[in-house]
């Protein structure tokens, strides 16, 4: 008989750790996000590590910026930004205060109140679309730049929060290379920080880097 997930919530020695320790130690918590039009549960299934000033692939790997801030802590914080113009992606901040490191939330199963989400993602075919991928993940979740700095470990009715859930075996969870990072970054060798849970249907697919088309 499986166990029902832990609803106890995530406290931020838990992510007082390093990034490494912590990205694979995510995969089956559980995300939950409180609005307006109710409150969704999600089960992470993919996530990615970024360690700071000792990572090419880090937005804080060339040091503190007005974008960056929240990515030096206190851990437990959530970190928003945008990207091409027109996606928002979420990490979770780890680590000792002071130094930047983040583990971007790739994907998820929405495993409570599809409705809003399914609302806010209309153009997918399935609930195992709802959040696969790291845009998709942060539309159906209603996370934009004004969560930016959300404490996740904070107590009571917070937009956003962390909570136990059912961690993944060690024997269920794979690893490999980082989707879409360019230069020395994305060198799955050296840096394969992207971890998920196997044969899960609600992973991304994976896809290098691809420089963009400057227009004409």
């Amino acid at each position: 008989m499986i166990a029902p997930p832990d609803r106890t919530p995530l406290t931020r020695e838990f992510f007082d750790r390093p990034v490494l320790e912590i990205t694979p130690d995510l995969l089956g918590r559980i995300l939950v996000r409180s609005t307006p039009d109710g409150t969704i549960a999600l089960r992470l299934t993919e996530v990615e590590a970024y360690d700071g000033p000792n990572d090419p692939g880090s937005h804080a790997y060339r040091g503190r910026t007005a974008r960056n801030e929240v990515m030096f802590g206190p851990p437990g914080h959530v970190y928003v930004y945008f990207t091409y113009g027109m996606w928002h992606c979420m990490n979770l901040v780890c680590g000792p205060e002071g130094r930047a490191s983040a583990v971007l939330l790739r994907a998820g199963e929405v495993v409570e109140g599809a409705e809003p989400a399914r609302k806010r993602r209309l153009s997918a075919r399935n609930d195992k679309e709802l959040a696969k991928g790291p845009a998709r993940l942060a539309t159906a979740l209603g996370v934009d730049r004004s969560l930016d700095g959300t404490d996740a470990c904070a107590p009571g009715d917070t937009p956003l929060r962390m909570l136990t859930g059912a961690p993944v075996p060690s024997h269920q969870v794979r690893s490999g290379p980082r989707t879409g990072v360019a230069g020395a970054g994305g060198d799955g060798d050296r840096y394969p920080w992207r971890y998920w849970v196997a044969d899960d249907p609600t992973v991304s697919p994976y896809r290098a880097h691809v420089p963009r088309r400057r227009r004409s």
